[in-house]
């Protein structure tokens, strides 16, 4: 059984590679829902979205978020009236909003409806929330004071610099249903190749759950989402930087050093291995970059093989 913590775009390629390697009923994914916003009186979850389009091979390859083969009549239309169009919605894409919408609406969980979602979408994996209850992550930008995540990663396209990030909420949320249990009764718990603030940093700052990987270290395992000192996509090595952090996998290991046994950095930082293992961790090098199904299989395998120390 196999627990992966997950973010957005990068999550969503290595679990779609995982569970080509395994059998889909032995995943748990836990999902970031910090990114959450209510938009045209809309329940939109980004991450859990992206992780459900692209394990149902519909997501955009381009873009890396929303449907594939998508049409934009509703925001065109929603241009007219000079409506709040700052976060693009495709028309395919709505219809997941508008059922999420009004399934919480009937009184239904976030973790009941994510359920439904992934069924319909024919997944097999388990896709779980972090969290039923609220939880925002927001960030102060200069010159602003602090704004909602999507309108600085959406609205401001992630380009202003951030000093503080928080998750409005956390202190009274508790984790949704099954998580902990994922966590505990998991062979392997992996930290996806996600941002480490707000993508991965939502998640275990909800209550119980950083304590429950800690108190699986030694089968916890991580994949580096920074990469010669730079993100594939986002704000993540900015960020890093901006927060104090060092922009690089030696960075990202002081922060996982706690939560895992052994951090996966590609093969362009081969030469900070020693550094990364200084800093508590085991070090595995290999070709992280998923430029499709079949890469993202093979770093899977590789993480595996690691998190078992085969």
């Amino acid at each position: 059984m196999i627990t992966a913590l997950a973010g957005g775009v990068g999550a969503a390629r290595f679990l779609r590679g995982l569970i080509d390697v395994v059998p889909p009923a032995d995943v748990t994914a836990v999902v970031n829902t910090g990114d959450d916003i209510v938009l045209h009186g809309l329940h939109i979850s980004p991450d859990l979205d992206t992780v459900t389009y692209t394990l149902a091979d519909a997501i955009d390859r381009e873009r890396g978020w929303g449907l594939g083969g998508e049409t934009w009549q509703a925001m065109e239309s929603l241009e007219r009236y000079k409506g709040n169009t700052w976060f693009r919605l495709g028309d395919r894409d709505l219809a997941t909003h508008l059922y999420r919408t009004q399934r919480l609406g009937d009184g239904q969980t976030l973790t009941a409806v994510t359920a439904e979602i992934a069924q319909a979408w024919g997944l097999g994996l388990r896709i779980l929330p972090m969290s039923d209850d609220r939880v925002e992550t927001r960030v102060v930008v200069e010159g602003e004071g602090e704004i909602g995540f999507q309108e600085y990663f959406v609205g401001r396209q992630h380009g202003v610099p951030v000093s503080e990030v928080r998750f409005a909420g956390v202190d009274t949320a508790n984790p949704g249903p099954g998580v902990l249990d994922a966590l505990a009764d998991a062979d392997v718990v992996v930290i996806c190749p996600s941002n480490p603030i707000v993508s991965i940093g939502p998640v275990i700052a909800v209550g119980g759950v950083r304590d429950a990987v800690v108190a699986r270290r030694e089968q916890a395992i991580a994949v580096s989402p920074i990469i010669a000192g730079r993100a594939l996509k986002g704000p993540a090595d900015r960020m890093l930087t901006e927060l104090g952090h060092e922009a690089s996998v030696v960075g990202v290991a002081r922060l996982y050093a706690p939560l895992v046994a052994t951090l996966v950095i590609d093969e362009e930082d081969a030469d900070r291995v020693d550094a990364v293992e200084a800093e508590g961790l085991r070090c595995v090098v290999a070709q992280t970059i998923m430029h499709g199904p079949a890469e993202a299989a093979t770093l899977a395998k590789v993480v595996l093989a690691a998190a078992r120390r085969d």
